[in-house]
């Protein structure tokens, strides 16, 4: 059978809903597009430990100290099990990292960002891990079926990571009134860039993923179900949105909201973010220290 004719059988049984495996024949655009995805999505699970990091040593509780180092640690462990599916498509994880320290890989845009307040750890915690699910839960349904059987896992802990977040949130609205300001304050901050993350809004007819299967909702779409579930639960806790436009239109069933600076997006992806130089130089510096772990375990095993 010619590679045209598998590739027209591989197209129609992912359109019929049909999973793909590892072990299956693929279009090599189909290989590439899922190595990409899923290569990012790991460098997102690695350097989105990063910014939470910083605050396990100022954290204001012992429980909180704790259950953030948690949190942290469930990150780099999905990152590291994403990168294991990544490595079936043809990548190594060794090529992978070099490729992440050394810039030439993209990770969210998110995560190119400082934070400044116990506030901002709030705001990861809520609605960046809240914007993480609606997307992770969308993509159960993707045609690659050992990235799919890896996020049912990180689902399951990403809402344990959330309702983290929920819970940090909470605690700083009921405290004081410099608490909740602070909060608000990470809020205003951070609400461009939670847009963003769910990229711009696009044609479904020019998306890669979507034709192949790999996604399964619009960036739009994912937007619209954030709103659903977040926009209600600020403004039920007296948190303002920094959007004026941002309204509900009963008419067309839909969020109308505005569009953020798409060009300060593509900046920030390409590795021009305010803390992409640092966060990078810190993975590099953690990957060489950690050096020695990695030779020890490729040493062969004594006998017994």
């Amino acid at each position: 059978m010619s590679y045209e004719s598998k590739s027209t059988d591989f197209r129609a049984h992912i359109a019929a809903g049909g999973r793909v495996e590892a072990s299956d024949w693929m279009p090599d655009e189909y290989r590439q597009a899922a190595l990409r995805f899923i290569e990012m999505h790991a460098n997102s699970e690695i350097m989105g430990a990063l910014p939470e990091r910083e605050w396990i040593a100022r954290a204001p509780s012992l429980r909180r100290k704790l259950s953030l180092t948690a949190k942290v640690q469930d990150e780099v462990g999905h990152g590291h099990m994403l990168y294991r599916v990544a490595e079936d498509l043809g990548k190594s994880r060794e090529a992978m990292i070099a490729d992440l320290i050394a810039g030439r890989t993209k990770f969210h845009n998110v995560f190119h960002y400082p934070t400044y307040t116990w506030g901002d750890v709030g705001v990861i915690g809520f609605l960046i891990d809240g914007a993480a699910l609606v997307t992770q839960k969308a993509l159960l349904e993707s045609s690659y079926a050992p990235y799919v059987r890896v996020l049912r896992r990180i689902c399951a802990e990403e809402s344990l990571h959330q309702r983290h977040g929920e819970d940090l949130v909470l605690e700083l609205c009921a405290g004081s009134d410099e608490q909740r300001q602070m909060f608000q304050d990470a809020v205003n901050r951070w609400w461009e860039p939670v847009m963003q993350f769910f990229g711009p809004p696009s044609k479904p007819e020019g998306d890669v993923l979507l034709a192949w299967g790999l996604k399964t909702r619009t960036n739009e779409q994912l937007r619209q179900r954030f709103f659903d579930t977040y926009v209600p639960k600020l403004w039920d806790l007296g948190i303002s949105v920094p959007d004026p436009a941002l309204a509900y239109d009963d008419v067309a069933g839909e969020w109308r909201w505005t569009q953020p600076n798409w060009d300060t997006f593509w900046q920030v992806v390409k590795g021009n973010g305010p803390m992409t130089e640092t966060r990078l130089a810190w993975r590099r510096w953690m990957h060489e220290a950690h050096g020695w772990v990695r030779e020890v375990m490729d040493e062969p095993r004594l006998a017994a």
